[in-house]
């Protein structure tokens, strides 16, 4: 049964790996660079404006949040990664957190889909290709969001869909455009985690 998106609560915001949920709902994890558009796109799936807190300072935030969708799954929300004026000590933080959801998390097999954010309108990053072939690697299932869609005129949308499929990036991943300003893409977005979720 598909979860009521009336029942959602931010159940943690997790700043090491002990504080993660003890429970074994499946999870749905959303990675990508700073401003990348993730807390919006996140309000957007649940509806909401303000539950994922759009942060006016990219990169500030090194916490995991883990959202409870009705008690039927968590969306969980990576920091981003990417930003240029963390300190050192900052980005060791980001990349012990995150790597730990990856590596060293004991509900790993909870995690039954990444979302790998892109930005529509820059294209793929390194550190989204890189983020890509970890997932490929790892045989970790994965689909490619392109947020911010709705800056794209229709010609432009398709030279971005040629792109990635030309270097590789969609081969074995869908590629959804997402507007979290329109709600384009958002049904075929939650298609895709109810699958993935069994629900």
């Amino acid at each position: 049964m598909k979860p009521n998106l009336n029942n959602v609560n931010l159940k943690m915001s997790a700043g090491t790996i002990k504080q993660f949920p003890a429970d074994r709902l499946p999870q749905v994890a959303f990675a990508g660079r700073s401003n990348v558009g993730k807390s919006s796109l996140i309000n957007s799936l649940l509806q909401r404006k303000s539950l994922a807190r759009v942060s006016g300072e990219p990169g500030k935030t090194i916490t995991i949040n883990f959202y409870d969708i009705d008690k039927k799954l968590y969306l969980v929300d990576l920091p981003g990664y990417g930003y240029a004026k963390r300190t050192r000590s900052e980005q060791a933080a980001w990349s012990k957190l995150t790597d730990g959801y990856f590596t060293n998390n004991p509900n790993i097999d909870s995690l039954k889909l990444v979302c790998q954010l892109i930005d529509s309108r820059t294209g793929p990053t390194q550190d989204d290709i890189n983020m890509i072939y970890y997932l490929r690697e790892t045989n970790t299932p994965y689909v490619i969001v392109a947020t911010k869609s709705d800056k794209l005129n229709s010609t432009e949308k398709k030279e971005f869909m040629s792109s990635m499929a030309e270097d590789d990036m969609t081969s074995d991943s869908p590629l959804i455009m997402y507007s979290s300003k329109t709600g384009d893409g958002k049904a075929e977005l939650w298609n895709q985690i109810y699958a993935h979720c069994s629900l």
